[in-house]
Parts: C-alpha cells; sequence; structure tokens
C-alpha cells in the first residue's frame, strides 16, 4: 500500500484531471444546449420519425405535430394491432422523453407489434393559442391516427405523460369516441390531494398568495411565460441534487458518467414558453383550483368536462417515490367523483391502477427497469385491459419463474394480474381530512381576490413597461439559461478547457479506489447531500406549517366566504340524463338475459366463475384468444368481444341467479358440443393456476347447469392438464 505522500500525490493528479474532464462536460453541456436550441424542432427521440401532420395549418393554429415514429432494424410491426400514441409533458422541457431510450414506453410498444405515434410540440407557441385548442388539434391528430389503421383491432392506445395526462383526460371526455385504453402516467389529477409531512408542493400556490404571480411573470415575458421557471421549481424540491449530487456525480465518475450526464440535460435544459393563457389555466384550473375532478372546468362552448363520460379503460401508473405527482393526486379523482365501485360501473368506467415503490417522477417516463416491466406489461396486455368489466382494479406483476403454471400463455418475465379493489384501498393510501380541503378551499379563494386586484391595479403599469425586448432579456438571464450560456460560448477560456481536457485524457491517471483521500472526499460530499437535505426537509416543514396555519384561520375563511360546515368539493350529481339512460339499459339488459348462444352462455360461465377470484389473469385471456383463434366460427373482433364481456358481466350482476339459470337453454341440445363447450371453460380457467375454493364449487356448479357429470368434468380438467404438461 503507497505511504500517505505518494497516495495524496496520486489524489492531487486525478483531482486535477477530473476538475479539467469536468469543466470540458460543462463546456460540452453548453455547445449541446446552443445546438438543440438552434434546430426547428428540437426533441431528444431516440428513434427516426416521419411528420404526418402539422398543427401549426389547422384552423386554430397550435404549435404541436403527429409524427410517426419509424421501428429500428428488427422490430415487426403489426398493422392489425391498435396503434400506440405516446404525449408528452409541455411542463418546461421539450418533447422526447417517452421515446427517450430504446426502452421506453415507446420502445416497448413497438416491440410487442404495436404501430407508435408521437405529439410533439415546438419551443414557441403560436400567438392566442389555448389549452383547449392543443386539446381540439389532439382530438383531430388522434382521427388521422384513426384513418392510418382501419384494419387495426382497437382504437389507438394513447399514453399521457405528466402534464399530458391531465390533457389526455380532458381530450376524452370530450371526445371519448376517440379513444382506446389510456395510460396516465405520473400526472397530477386531483393537485390538492395529499399526505401532511410528504407532498409540500401542493403548497406552493397558497404560500405564493395563489395564481397573482404567474400572471405577473407572464406580463414581463410579453404574454408568454418561460417553462424555465417551472423547471426551476422542479429543481428548487431536491436543492441536495440540483445544487451538488448532480454535478458532484459527474465529477467523481468523470471516466464514466459524462456522455449519460449530457444525454439527459440534452432534454433537462430544452426548456420551451408557454402563452399566457395556457399556462394561466393550467394554475387556476388545476393546480389552484383543482377544478378538475370537481366537473367545474367548461369549454368555450359551454360544454362541461366530466371525466365520468370517458369510456374507455384509464390505467394510472404512480410511484410513491413521485414527488411531484404522489398516489394521491394521481387518484385522488376517483374518490373525488365516486360514491363506490358501483358507481364506476355504472357509468360503465374501467379503471386499472398501479402504485411503484420507489422510483421517482421521471423515471416513470425514462427508467429502463420501468419500461421493461411495468409499460412492457401494459403494452403486452392493453387487450386485456381493454376487455376488463367495468370496475376498479389493481394491476400487479409477479416474476415467471420455474414454479409458473403455464408460463408459456404470458409473454415478457412478468404475469400481470388485474385485481379488484374499492374505493376504500384507495382512502387506505392516506389523504386530506375535511378541514384540509378547506384549507385549500380558502387558498383557492385568496388566489381569485388576489388575481382580480392584481389585473385591476397593476397588470396595466406591467404590460406598459415590459416591451418584446425587455421580455426576450429576461428569458435569457433566467439562472437556469446562464448556467448552460456561459460554458456554451466560443473564446479562448472554452478553448483551454477543450485543450486541457483532451491532455488530461491521453494521460488519464485514476486514483485507487482505497486511496483515503478519495474515501475522505465521499464523506464530505455525504455530509454536504445531508446538510441540505436537513434544509430541505425544515423548509418544507415549515412551509406545510405556514399554509395550515395561514389557511387554517376561521376569520381568513369567514373573510372569503368559506363555509366552516360545508363540504368544499361535493361530489358531482349523477346527471337526470345519465340516470334515465341506465334505467333503460338495466331494463334491456334484463329482458335478453335469456337471448344468446354459445358465445353469450360461454363466456356468463366463465365471468361467474372468474368473479369469485376477484382477479384476471393475462395467462387466462390469451388462452381464450388461442381457443377463439382455432374457432374461426366464433371469432369476434375485439370491439364485438369487449361488448359481449360487459353485456354478460351486467346481467349477472343485475340478477345472478336468473342468468345462470338461462345457460341451459342457450346451449345446443348435443351432449358432445355441450362436453367440448365445458372443456373449453375449464381450459381458459386453469390457465392461472389450479381451480379451488369458491372456484371449483362455481365450476362444479356450471357442470349441472350444461348437464356434464362430475366424472365428465374431472375427465376434462385431466385432459387440459395432460394437455399443459
Amino acid at each position: 500500500m503507497p505511504g500517505p505522500f505518494a497516495s495524496a500525490l496520486e489524489y492531487l493528479i486525478d483531482t486535477g484531471q477530473r476538475s479539467v474532464l469536468f469543466l470540458d462536460v460543462m463546456r460540452r453541456r453548453g455547445e449541446q444546449y446552443r445546438e438543440h436550441l438552434s434546430e426547428t424542432v428540437p426533441h431528444v427521440l431516440n428513434y427516426e420519425i416521419e411528420l404526418i401532420a402539422d398543427g401549426r395549418k389547422l384552423k386554430r393554429p397550435v404549435n404541436y405535430g403527429l409524427v410517426r415514429v419509424k421501428p429500428p432494424a428488427g422490430v415487426e410491426i403489426d398493422l392489425t394491432r391498435r396503434p400506440f400514441v405516446v404525449i408528452d409533458p409541455r411542463a418546461g422541457h421539450g418533447p422526447g422523453i417517452g421515446g427517450f431510450k430504446a426502452d421506453s414506453e415507446i420502445g416497448v410498444a413497438m416491440k410487442a407489434g404495436h404501430p407508435c405515434y408521437f405529439i410533439g410540440f415546438m419551443p414557441e407557441p403560436m400567438p392566442g393559442q389555448t389549452i383547449e385548442d392543443i386539446a381540439r388539434a389532439e382530438g383531430s391528430f388522434l382521427e388521422m391516427v384513426i384513418a392510418l389503421h382501419p384494419d387495426a383491432d382497437g382504437k389507438p392506445c394513447v399514453i399521457g405523460n405528466c402534464q399530458a395526462g391531465w390533457a389526455v383526460m380532458i381530450l376524452a371526455s370530450l371526445r371519448p369516441e376517440l379513444f382506446g385504453p389510456m395510460i396516465i402516467a405520473g400526472a397530477p389529477l386531483s393537485y390538492w390531494a395529499g399526505v401532511r409531512g410528504k407532498n409540500p408542493m401542493r403548497y406552493s400556490g397558497g404560500l405564493l398568495g395563489g395564481s397573482w404571480l404567474t400572471a405577473l411573470t407572464s406580463d414581463l415575458g410579453g404574454g408568454k411565460f418561460d417553462g424555465a421557471w417551472l423547471v426551476q421549481n422542479f429543481e428548487n424540491m431536491n436543492p441536495s441534487n440540483t445544487l451538488w449530487t448532480k454535478q458532484y456525480n459527474v465529477y467523481s465518475k468523470v471516466d464514466t458518467e459524462a456522455e449519460r450526464y449530457l444525454e439527459f440535460e440534452r432534454w433537462w435544459g430544452g426548456h420551451v414558453n408557454l402563452n399566457a393563457d395556457e399556462i394561466q389555466f393550467i394554475v387556476d384550473e388545476l393546480f389552484v383550483g383543482n377544478n378538475l375532478a370537481a366537473g367545474r372546468i367548461k369549454t368555450s362552448d359551454g360544454e362541461v368536462v366530466d371525466l365520468r363520460k370517458i369510456r374507455s379503460p384509464i390505467v394510472v401508473f404512480c410511484s410513491k417515490g413521485d414527488n411531484i405527482t404522489p398516489p394521491q393526486q394521481a387518484l385522488g379523482w376517483i374518490l373525488d367523483l365516486y360514491r363506490d365501485v358501483d358507481e364506476i360501473r355504472y357509468y360503465g368506467q374501467t379503471i386499472v391502477y398501479t402504485v411503484h415503490e420507489t422510483v421517482g417522477h421521471l423515471g416513470i417516463f425514462v427508467s429502463g427497469g420501468v419500461a421493461k416491466k411495468e409499460h412492457s406489461e401494459f403494452s403486452s396486455n392493453i387487450d386485456l385491459i381493454d376487455v376488463l368489466p367495468p370496475g376498479l382494479y389493481e394491476a400487479t406483476f409477479e416474476a415467471k419463474s420455474a414454479k409458473t403454471a403455464r408460463a408459456d400463455l404470458a409473454g415478457g418475465n412478468w404475469i400481470m394480474r388485474c385485481e379488484q379493489r374499492t374505493l376504500d384501498d384507495l382512502r387506505a393510501m392516506g389523504g386530506n381530512s375535511l378541514e384540509d380541503e378547506r384549507r385549500f378551499a380558502t387558498a383557492k379563494r385568496v388566489s381569485e381576490i388576489n388575481l382580480a386586484n392584481y389585473r385591476k391595479f397593476v397588470q396595466p403599469w406591467v404590460r406598459a413597461v415590459a416591451t418584446p425586448q425587455l421580455a426576450e432579456k429576461t428569458r435569457n438571464l433566467h439562472p437556469l439559461r446562464v448556467g448552460y450560456e456561459i460554458f456554451g460560448r466560443e473564446g479562448p477560456l472554452m478553448k483551454a478547457v477543450a485543450a486541457s481536457a483532451q491532455k488530461a485524457r491521453e494521460n488519464r491517471k485514476p486514483a485507487t479506489r482505497d486511496n483515503p483521500f478519495l474515501r475522505a472526499q465521499e464523506t464530505v460530499s455525504n455530509s454536504i447531500v445531508n446538510l441540505l437535505d436537513k434544509w430541505r426537509d425544515t423548509q418544507e416543514a415549515l412551509s406545510e406549517t405556514l399554509f395550515l396555519s395561514i389557511y387554517g384561520s376561521p376569520a381568513l375563511q369567514a373573510a372569503v366566504g368559506i363555509d366552516p360546515h360545508a363540504d368544499p368539493s361535493p361530489r358531482p350529481e349523477m346527471s337526470a340524463e345519465h340516470r334515465k339512460a341506465l334505467d333503460a339499459r338495466i331494463a334491456e339488459l334484463k329482458s335478453r338475459i335469456g337471448s344468446g348462444g354459445r358465445r353469450e352462455s360461454g363466456i356468463r360461465a366463465l365471468l361467474y366463475v372468474g368473479m369469485a377470484r376477484g382477479m384476471v389473469d393475462e395467462r387466462s385471456l390469451e388462452a381464450l384468444r388461442r381457443i377463439r383463434r382455432d374457432d374461426s366460427a366464433s371469432r369476434l373482433t375485439l370491439a364485438e368481444f369487449k361488448t359481449l364481456v360487459r353485456e354478460q358481466f351486467f346481467m349477472l350482476l343485475l340478477d345472478q341467479e336468473a342468468s345462470l339459470a338461462a345457460i341451459p337453454e342457450m346451449l345446443p341440445r348435443d351432449m358432445d358440443r355441450r362436453r367440448a363447450e365445458f372443456a373449453a371453460i375449464s381450459e381458459v380457467l386453469s390457465a392461472a393456476g389450479e381451480i379451488s375454493g369458491e372456484r371449483a364449487k362455481r365450476l362444479h356448479r356450471i357442470a349441472q347447469l350444461v348437464g356434464v357429470s362430475n366424472e365428465s368434468s374431472d375427465q376434462s380438467r385431466s385432459s387440459f392438464q395432460a394437455k399443459a404438461s
């Protein structure tokens, strides 16, 4: 082992070279930043694309566009499979995060054989464009995708990341006919929701006095809101990473981390602008107002945005490790809209959620591990999700092993199950008390008052001063932009850094891992991180205390008109029109319980037995698929099959005994055909494992109804098990 002097010399050489190489990484980051912004349509997609539609040419022009993603070499696309459309958030950064890597939302969808499209945007908004204009444009883009795939077995699966998630939900409530299943990833749909001590970002609007500051920033920007401020908000939430860890990780591992860092910074530094009306809508209606789930948002023509109008399955993907969109904000809208699961079913809705234990906000979109597991399973099993009976489910994933029954029926390395849940399962995650809801309602009212006062007394003066030239200079001097710009300018200093870095790479002498000075460096770094984390925790605790104290004041609540006894966010009632249509549908289904033949009776029997388990396994659907494929006479389109499943499910809910009693009359008289039908039912049910308990009892009852003896039932199961082995 070298002595102290040799170790010190080794460390000094190493740290000197690392310092030069780190400065060179910063130089390259600055150059990359300038090159990226000089592109006509800067994005970070890792695929070749083809422009399909330019939103700037629409009747109401927007800075959005639709592109087709070309599959890489070796990936085969099946044009009969439903297309996937990925929409990225315009939350300060440029587009492309959904296709940032090969293992991404787009990547795994193409590997599963789906055609893929991407809806992105340009850095500058079109004059006068609004959130509603963007929604209408995205609706037009989906119409184009549907027209391009007339033979697809289902409408497009649409993925909305982060803020694109609530935008997709708004559009789906207005144009439900355009959508297949929707995957809403890391999207804050119920912004007030959260747990005390864990979700401090939701307090920021109230502590700033509401959305008047948003209006001021937009006015100083000449009618544009600089997306760099949104990125700054993200960075402020994790000061240890922003001020130290991100840079230190590159500095300490500059030989291996530089390229990964630069790849990410290309997206992180690609700031975009929003129109003043756009950001004001987002802050007033969503972040401070929390109006989406309450049904208080209206379009320009007076149509109410009611999420209960969505008819496609909704997959909500969130994480406990996400401090931007915690599970309560991703799922709270369900509690805001429905009293129980039966009410979800009354609206014909299927909601599937999954909660990751640890991944952070960005990891939901860019983590290779998440893409290979959750997004891959969603892509492979999107048809299973589409045909689920209405209700609330949690998607769970089990790794395949040597003990997994019928592993051949599940693609990939995981088995996905959709397990029935109740609203109590969501409430168990934690949430606001009624008193906290009143605090947020008070903050909303204070925001409205402050914004009205700003617009009346201050805004005219600010707009008179904020010339376009001043607005442009203000944007260029934003701290985040300056951090990129100062290293990106060509000059003697940066040329010297590049030359020195080249010499350092040629003569690189990294210190050994057991160097005591290197270990001391790590200790100092950990101390800095701990100090900054404690600062953050103290700041967040103070923010929460201030918010709860200020907006919990009975005097303030009374002053702004908050009723101390009323629920500030009552659930919207079912409309008389929907109740009338629901009653008519119930009467129709009851009258048709005895109608149908082999298909209807088979699906009814499968649902009856399967309901005892409370979950749907992807292997069962694959077994059913194979039976359908081998029986051309019973082949249905996915849409027809979905309708059939839903009708039989509702018949069982409405009158289970009458539905079961009708099965014998729906089957052919020939006993051989009845035995074949029962064998097919047993095969599908056995695909997910042994039939036991209540499921076995229900299967036995089906056997009696069909007229198959117990011996024949056992033979059917034995025959299937032998075939499976």
